[in-house]
């Protein structure tokens, strides 16, 4: 999940949707809900949760991460939630829910922490974590890159340097090697142009080398890809998309145009809507903190249906969704954690019921983490204040009964109503969002 990058290409589709209200034709009728109510995602559907592995595991190793926090410019990285010392109880935690999908990533600053040297105690370790959760029940979605690297690439340029995808792709390929077995679903580059982004904040990349980074990541999943097929066949490959309501295609599509052919489902993330002046809440894009983004949750249905009409027939996958909060406080606009997660999953049931392939959802997060420079902005699950409980006690939140019953009963109830009526012209995917809107 990113922070500020998020914000900025936020702000900058708030900009291009304007330009995009021009009169046109009169819109198409909007598509009815199902007679009956929206039906349950059935058997096949996976339930899930996301996390990645710098963001929660703690014991950072030297990377281009632990080098900007170094710096000064982010709050300290602490040693987050410790995951790395407590996966078996988030394992067990993530169980209870009734999920059947736990994302988390192999972090290459940990088992590879000198070029060529791979920590075979660090390895061990992930073996840990990924029997815990095939133990669990669960299937591991596994990412080979959530935003970090190791120093030593760092302080070479990182994806300046044309080595860059050389060793990418030998670390790559001996995490393959070692969990293909697990059957994981695999995720190769987390929110690319995010991940982009956020090495230009960092001051890893310039804007003029963007397209570089781009080509590299896109070269880089194409070749693991095929990687990934030769071990194992049958396996589930995607890189995540960070949807960027009003911006989509500006911003995501140069990197998908390239990848096009080595997906074999779309992982999509939704968090915000893109409208500063979005009824749905009080604040803005470009808002200081994330917790004041819009909220629309009918978004994630205007996301899903642009990729299903661009990939035709292609397995939808939500890789991430959630709601930010400030320090875990209750939200000025009144969402509730659970009821923002009832209302996306009556969207989800709504876009599988109007004949989306939709193949699962997972929650961002499990527990709150260290949301890249910051652990104010709190989306867990489980609420874990790492700041002042030195015992990083996991505290359920709302969301936790409720996802709990979602995943019990498939969805959300057949008369389920989002309690915010979606927006009558939203700008999530300008103009479809606007002329072909979703009712109640």
């Amino acid at each position: 999940m990113a922070q500020s990058s998020r914000r900025q290409i936020l702000a900058a589709g708030a900009a291009a949707v304007a330009a995009l209200i021009v009169p046109g034709p009169a819109p198409a009728a909007p598509p009815p809900g199902p007679p009956g109510g929206v039906p349950p995602l059935g058997e096949g559907f996976l339930w899930g949760v996301s996390s990645s592995g710098f963001q929660t595991e703690g014991h950072a190793p030297d990377s281009n991460w632990t080098r900007y926090i170094s710096s000064g410019k982010a709050d300290p990285y602490l040693d987050s939630v410790r995951f790395w010392d407590y996966y078996p109880d988030d394992v067990s935690h993530a169980a209870q829910l009734g999920v059947e999908v736990y994302r988390t990533s192999i972090e290459w600053a940990r088992v590879q922490p000198n070029p060529g040297v791979w920590d075979d105690a660090a390895l061990i370790g992930y073996d840990g974590i990924v029997d815990a959760i095939v133990r669990a029940g669960l299937r591991p979605m596994l990412t080979l890159d959530h935003w970090v690297y190791p120093g030593w690439a760092a302080a070479r340029g990182g994806w300046r340097h044309p080595d860059m995808v050389r060793d990418w792709l030998a670390n790559a390929r001996k995490v393959v090697d070692r969990y293909a077995s697990r059957d994981p679903l695999w995720v190769t580059i987390n929110e690319p142009a995010a991940y982009i982004g956020t090495e230009q904040r960092i001051g890893a990349l310039a804007r003029s080398e963007a397209t570089i980074m781009r080509d590299r990541l896109a070269q880089v999943h194409n070749e693991i890809y095929d990687y990934i097929h030769h071990v194992r066949p049958e396996a589930m490959v995607t890189s995540n998309l960070g949807f960027v309501p009003g911006a989509e295609t500006s911003v995501n599509q140069p990197f998908v145009d390239k990848v096009s052919g080595k997906l074999d489902f779309l992982g999509v993330d939704y968090y915000f809507g893109p409208d500063p002046g979005t009824r749905a809440a009080s604040s803005a894009a470009g808002a200081p903190g994330m917790w004041q983004l819009p909220l629309q949750t009918e978004g994630i249905y205007y996301a899903l249906r642009h990729y299903a009409k661009l990939f035709p027939g292609k397995p939808l996958y939500v890789v991430e969704n959630g709601m930010p909060t400030e320090n875990g406080k209750p939200r000025p606009d009144g969402y509730t954690r659970a009821d923002h997660l009832r209302d996306t999953v009556y969207w989800l049931q709504r876009a599988k019921a109007d004949g989306m392939n939709l193949l699962g959802y997972n929650y961002w997060s499990l527990t709150d983490n260290y949301e890249w420079g910051s652990y104010t902005p709190r989306f867990g699950l489980y609420t874990v204040d790492v700041t002042t409980d030195p015992s990083l006690t996991r505290k359920p939140t709302d969301a936790v009964a409720a996802y709990q019953a979602i995943t019990r009963a498939g969805g959300v109830p057949a008369n389920y109503r989002p309690t915010r009526a979606p927006l009558a012209c939203s700008q999530v995917d300008p103009p479809d969002s606007c002329d072909r809107p979703v009712v109640l």
